[in-house]
């Protein structure tokens, strides 16, 4: 007896098959008996399962507040950074844990399940921290939200910084942040780099930094980043994110960087909805558009998945919660048209983004804990192709959103009275 069977369905390495989940768990992975015993059977014959979405970049504590108290008029990074400060000062407990949990409405209806949110410290109430520890434990039952003490002002630029950060920590935040690009000088940028990663390291804990966030190639903090991992032992426990600085690098300089950054095993999570709006803001043409180097970081075996970063908020005026929506924009910017490139991009908002957060029990197999989405398209591409309905989410092992086929009805002479933009060649 299974709580729900998931029928037919078309798993992303190209297995049709069904799912069976008992006690909030994958239980089978196998064909099934047709008459099997369930206490609901959902029919996904012909349909794309997939395990849930992962975001790895993220800020709830300033999702949704897009025009307050101003919208961004240049649109450029550092004119965010103002804003949200300025909005710091006027939002409150309860703002911003309401627009957090709207937000997870969003996510969950779309099957992101997953997500890493950056939280600022720079504020002596640490109001945003104490917010989204609470939007933690309340969507715990369906979203794992891990959360990263992020000095959005510099941990030596603002002199406050620093011990905010350590009371983040100590009130339970889990992931080690840091902006070194923004600190006053390149040498208290670096400085920022090692005593951050020295923190990580005494309190065993991961580190997520934005870093490099710039149209400056001399911004090398990347190269710092995986020094300090290397010398520290964190392995396998570092990202950086953004990067956005590589793409204006010398190619003489990267061919040295790469190999360094996968020696030090760091991810690299690139945020192209929003790199490619706050980059090249200063260039006329040819304008850059500031995606990092991700195929080339993806050949030297570094592991790199997409971001959202934003959603309606001081940076960025759009956003639905989708990531297929990143996936698509990356496809097109890093130019990953093979077949092989564009499932690797659906991996990169799935699996390897589970694996930078390192979520334990994530996937479609047997004992994996039972979160997936069944989606209205056949495959990962198509999936891409289309961002489809989400026809059912399930989160550790309940249903928690579901939708119908929503097929567009036609009134052409001589032609189907549907139409469906599914296609497979």
């Amino acid at each position: 007896m299974f709580d729900i069977v998931v029928k037919g369905g078309i798993l992303p390495d190209g297995r049709q098959t069904d799912i069976g989940i008992r006690g909030g768990r994958i239980a089978a992975v196998e064909r099934l008996p047709e008459a099997v015993e369930a206490g609901e059977v959902i029919d996904a014959t012909g349909d794309l399962v997939s395990p849930p979405f992962v975001d790895p970049h993220f800020h709830l504590d300033a999702t949704l507040s897009y025009g307050i108290p101003r919208i961004n008029a240049s649109g450029t990074l550092l004119e965010g950074i103002a804003l949200w400060g300025e909005l710091k000062k006027v939002m409150t407990f309860e703002e911003v844990r309401d627009r957090a949990l709207a937000y997870c409405d969003w996510a969950a209806s779309m099957g992101l399940l997953a997500i890493r949110s950056h939280v600022d410290t720079c504020d002596d109430r640490l109001l945003g921290v104490r917010a989204l520890l609470e939007v933690r434990e309340k969507v715990k039952d369906y979203i794992d939200l891990q959360l990263v003490a992020f000095p959005q002002d510099g941990v030596f630029r603002d002199p406050a910084a620093w011990d905010n950060t350590l009371r983040a920590l100590d009130l339970g935040v889990e992931v080690v942040g840091g902006i070194p690009h923004f600190e006053r000088t390149m040498e208290e940028g670096a400085r920022s780099v090692r005593a951050l990663c020295e923190l990580a390291a005494e309190r065993g804990l991961m580190v997520d930094m934005h870093c490099d966030e710039t149209d400056d190639p001399l911004s090398r903090h990347i190269e710092t980043l995986a020094f300090e991992t290397q010398r520290l032992g964190l392995q396998g426990r570092v990202a950086g994110s953004h990067l956005t600085s590589m793409h204006s690098m010398d190619n003489y300089y990267v061919s040295k960087l790469l190999p360094l950054m996968a020696e030090a095993q760091v991810s690299a999570i690139p945020n192209p909805l929003i790199n490619i709006v706050l980059q090249g803001r200063h260039d006329t043409y040819p304008r850059r558009r500031g995606l990092t180097r991700v195929k080339e970081m993806q050949a030297h075996g570094i592991r790199v998945g997409w971001g959202q970063d934003c959603v309606r908020d001081p940076w960025y005026s759009l956003g639905t919660a989708d990531m297929l929506d990143v996936a698509f924009m990356g496809l097109h910017v890093a130019q990953m048209t093979h077949p092989e490139e564009m499932r690797r991009c659906f991996d990169m908002v799935t699996t390897e983004n589970a694996a930078i957060m390192g979520l334990a029990g994530y996937g479609l197999e047997v004992g994996c804990v039972a979160s997936l989405v069944v989606l209205d398209a056949g495959d990962p591409v198509e999936a891409i192709r289309l961002r489809p309905d989400r026809l059912a989410v399930i989160a550790k092992g309940k249903v928690i959103s579901r939708k119908a086929r929503n097929d567009a009805r036609l009134a052409l002479p001589g032609r189907p009275g549907t139409a469906r933009r599914r296609h497979r060649a």
